[in-house]
């Protein structure tokens, strides 16, 4: 008997468990189907994060990011790009803005990760057309302020400082900065956070265990991000191609050591970027050292050491700092002169030197000049005709292949690796460098682990769309480059470009002739005139034919009643470059011009 009323309350106990878990699904159930509209569906899939690359893939330079999260919208950085040998007359490229000015009632800000051009050198472009909020580190915003007063766009402007470690709200955005090492002071890279996920933006960096500031990357950060959990990270593509790690900044500055005391009694000119301030630095100590006064020359590299001294980035002992005009007034053991053109730029301070077109400076024999910077692709042979010219001047010429003048501001293969270990990314998109670069960014990736589905190689312009369960890019959307020519912005197109390719290859032949409005006759010319193609006074046999021939095409012209000025243009056009390319086997610009009188 007792068995049974065991049994019997057995049975009632869990029927009783089994009413209760029936209703309680029974609530569940009326919870997930509202009927009541204000009800919220707790258990909905996440929107997707959304990242536009507009700049900066499949290229150098020129990087900007769009992010969007449930119709919020934040840019990250926004540069410029210097023109390749494509691109004759132009003076920078910029981003294509107008998917970013379509778009502009939703970004909630511009966030810059450094004070670079290739990040910031677009930026008084986009301004002129969105006055975003700006957020960037102290250093960051004093460089993007000279460039905002260039432009007289720093009354305007919204500049917020933000120090990293700092965590910045907007709109549908947290954006925490994170300090990283690389060639300037004051890089970051960001944590980008929504309900949807975590992205890491890494920007430009290195792992420098030695900083000069003695600050290094803020890797226990990155590490608790790993460890909370990452949906992507962007990494930095440049050097995904050299193995090992990036030297430490501290290398160069015993080269500099050793180099300064070889040239006792000489003169020193040091080229190096603008930009890097920890170079600078390391220059004006040891000139210090060796008891010797700093010139500056080149305007960027006067506006950057300007900001860097003024804001303490830059540490310099009192009476170092000189005049460039002041020289005259020291031996040449008691000088050390810093200057741009590194890339050897036409119209650096540099390449003016090595010309004898630089008004203060005059390379003499025995001047040794420190080339402290590594070409960038394309300008090998800048370099190298600044280098022949300034040894022909009798100068001691040291570049980086000699001597450790020069380590790169970009993390190699593995620190690239070490980044992926400690953020541990769901997915991965590699980003700032040509084509050949995030191809080889992804290979490392794989390695790490990192499935190749979830690695995403996009291009300037794809929408990817990321969620916990996948990433897939959807559209593309407008993007590409904008180029600038003195004030014109966006006016020079590829049939700009292809004529003035055309100008530099053949010259051009201009044939000038004046018609009567009423009676259709010749009143004056042909006049032809070359510019480029031949020399005309050694020329007067061809140039007498091209005459002859346009009379015979304005003859045909006549007789045939063919009055609309553009056909006739183009009749002239089409038979005197014919006639040039079977006598010369060479293809000049043809303009002919039609007054009517």
């Amino acid at each position: 008997m007792a068995d049974k009323k065991e049994s019997k309350k057995y049975i009632k106990t869990k029927n009783e468990q089994k009413n209760k878990t029936q209703n309680k699904n029974k609530n569940n159930s009326r919870v997930k189907k509202p009927t009541n509209n204000n009800v919220k569906n707790t258990k909905s899939p996440k929107s997707p994060v959304r990242i536009i690359p507009l700049g900066g893939l499949g290229e150098i330079g020129k990087n900007i990011t769009l992010y969007e999260y449930e119709g919020d919208m934040i840019l990250v950085d926004c540069g410029m790009s210097f023109p390749d040998e494509e691109m004759p007359g132009i003076d920078i490229v910029i981003p294509d803005f107008t998917y970013v000015l379509e778009n502009k009632d939703k970004i909630k800000g511009l966030f810059v990760t450094h004070g670079h051009e290739d990040h910031i050198g677009a930026i008084p472009y986009l301004l002129k057309n969105f006055n975003v909020p700006i957020y960037a580190t102290r250093l960051t915003v004093g460089l993007i302020e000279g460039k905002l007063k260039e432009h007289r766009l720093l009354e305007s402007a919204k500049l917020n400082v933000v120090k990293a470690g700092s965590t910045v709200n907007a709109g549908k955005f947290s954006v925490q900065f994170i300090h990283v090492n690389h060639s300037i002071p004051d890089a970051v890279a960001f944590a980008i956070k929504t309900a949807g996920g975590t992205v890491v933006h890494m920007g430009d960096f290195k792992i420098d265990t030695t900083p000069i500031d003695d600050y290094m990357i803020d890797i226990p950060c990155l590490a608790e991000l790993g460890k909370k959990g990452v949906l992507a990270l962007l990494s930095d593509s440049t050097n995904a191609e050299r193995g090992g790690y990036t030297a430490s900044e501290r290398l160069v500055g015993g080269s500099f050591s050793n180099l300064f005391r070889q040239a006792e009694g000489k003169r020193i000119i040091v080229a190096t970027f603008s930009s890097n301030i920890h170079r600078i630095q390391q220059i004006i100590d040891e000139a210090y050292r060796c008891n010797r006064k700093v010139a500056v020359s080149g305007r960027s590299m006067l506006n950057v050491v300007s900001v860097a001294e003024e804001l303490g980035y830059l540490r310099v002992p009192k009476d170092v700092l000189i005049e460039i005009e002041a020289i005259k007034n020291y031996t040449p053991g008691e000088i050390v002169v810093v200057t741009t053109g590194s890339q050897g730029e036409p119209l650096s301070a540099l390449h003016r030197m090595a010309f004898s077109d630089h008004r203060q400076v005059e390379i003499a024999p025995g001047d040794m000049i420190i080339i402290s910077a590594t070409p960038i692709p394309g300008n090998e042979k800048l370099v190298t005709k600044v280098i022949n010219e300034l040894m022909k001047r009798g100068a001691n010429v040291v570049y980086e292949r000699m001597y450790d003048v020069h380590v790169s501001g970009h993390a190699c293969q593995e620190e690239l690796k070490l980044i992926m270990s400690i953020v541990k990314p769901k997915y991965f998109i590699p980003v700032h460098g040509e084509q050949k670069h995030l191809m080889k960014h992804a290979e490392l990736a794989k390695l790490m682990g990192i499935e190749k589905e979830n690695t995403v190689i996009a291009q300037n312009g794809s929408v990817i769309e990321l969620t916990k369960k996948q990433v897939k890019c959807t559209e593309m959307v407008q993007a590409g480059r904008v180029m600038v020519d003195g004030l014109g912005v966006g006016d020079v197109g590829s049939i700009v470009l292809r004529d003035r390719k055309l100008l530099s290859d053949g010259g051009i032949i201009i044939v000038a002739v004046s018609i009567d409005a009423v009676t259709r006759e010749i009143v004056a010319g042909p006049d032809i005139v070359s510019r480029g193609f031949i020399y005309m006074k050694e020329s007067e046999e061809l140039i007498s034919e091209i005459n002859n021939l346009v009379w015979d095409i304005l003859d045909r012209c006549y007789y045939q009643n063919i009055r609309d000025w553009a056909t006739i243009k183009n009749k002239i056009k089409d038979g005197v470059s014919k006639f040039l390319f079977t006598k010369t086997k060479r293809s000049p610009m043809v303009l002919p011009i039609i007054m009517e009188v």
